[in-house]
């Protein structure tokens, strides 16, 4: 990684020439390094071999670098505080071991070199949501609206989780999944003979439910929605916006925390789509940039043709065309 260290400095002396011009180096004929006072390897002849072989990745981040720190010049500084915060944080967990962890995984040479790294990366994560957001259609905002958004429900919970161990066998494990979710059902079967099944919920919640931070208030979550709690909790939400106020859950919900049966007392119509457009972009977007594994590529390959980015240098421009349909063909290849 040393080397890209080297390529950094080679290409900051590049200069343009007038027009269509390939750059030239400063003091081509110059040698690096001499063998025996006599042999030499100059440095056009190190930029050929750096140029074929590792000036790609560089030259990509200092043309990102210079149009990015252009377009959000109000975002420099928080790029440099996460940074920097990125770094003091990893000092304080590796220590005088830190440059060597960065080489080790990172293949960045120097903590500089990775700073510098991490202020390009929040940059670019910027561009890429802004690229995102451009990428959604008014059909899906509206889609989005009316399959996804919904009113806050107010919403209360019975909390079942299996008494599991990291030391027990499959078996045992699946027999204390098994018991937890018979006791669910048998809570489910009660609720169904009550004949105040809010209060009965509220009891069931503070004797049984092992979710301890709502049972004491019998199993109340509150007005919740997507998004409001963890994302364990979304197909709670999926079954609640099934069900009338005032109706339970009557088979037990599954998520990662245990099996649940849910009350919904309450749901308030849904904003008006004009006032929640902003945020519904936001979250097409995101989903747009998960299930996309090259929208990063695509958003700076555009930034790079807004602002007329042209690489003089033909073999250059050649490895950076493959780059581009290398990177573009990932998200095909991972489908």
């Amino acid at each position: 990684m040393k080397k890209k260290i080297l390529v950094l400095c080679m290409c900051l002396i590049l200069t343009s020439g007038c027009g269509k011009q390939i750059p030239k180096l400063k003091n081509g004929e110059e040698a690096v390094v001499t063998i025996n006072e006599k042999n030499k390897i100059s440095v056009d002849e190190l930029y050929e071999k750096i140029k074929t072989d590792h000036a790609l990745e560089t030259l990509i981040s200092m043309i990102d670098k210079n149009i990015l720190e252009d377009k959000y010049k109000d975002k420099l500084n928080d790029a440099t505080t996460y940074a920097e915060s990125t770094m003091k944080s990893l000092e304080e967990q590796y220590k005088e071991k830190l440059e060597q962890m960065i080489s080790y995984y990172t293949g960045y040479a120097t903590k500089e070199a990775y700073q510098e790294s991490l202020y390009l990366s929040y940059l670019q994560n910027l561009a890429t949501e802004d690229y995102a957001k451009n990428e959604v259609t008014d059909k899906e905002i509206k889609k989005y609206y009316d399959d996804k958004v919904v009113g806050d429900i107010e919403l209360s919970h019975i909390l079942i989780t299996p008494e599991t161990t990291d030391s027990m066998s499959d078996d045992e494990k699946k027999a204390k999944e098994n018991e937890a979710l018979e006791k669910a059902k048998k809570i489910i079967e009660e609720l169904k003979k009550a004949d105040d099944v809010k209060a009965k919920f509220t009891e069931l919640a503070k004797s049984e439910s092992k979710d301890e931070s709502t049972a004491k208030n019998g199993g109340s979550l509150g007005y919740v929605n997507y998004g409001t709690l963890s994302g364990d909790y979304d197909s709670l939400i999926d079954a609640a916006v099934k069900l009338k106020n005032n109706e339970y859950s009557t088979t037990a919900i599954k998520t990662s925390l245990g099996y649940h049966i849910i009350l919904k007392t309450n749901q308030k119509d849904k904003s008006k789509l004009d006032d929640i457009k902003d945020t519904i972009i936001e979250k097409i977007a995101n989903e747009k940039t998960t299930n996309d594994s090259t929208m990063a590529v695509k958003a700076m390959q555009q930034f790079r043709k807004d602002y007329n980015v042209e690489i003089q240098d033909t073999e250059l421009k050649e490895q950076y065309a493959k780059y581009i349909q290398n990177a573009l063909s990932q998200n095909t290849n991972n489908n």
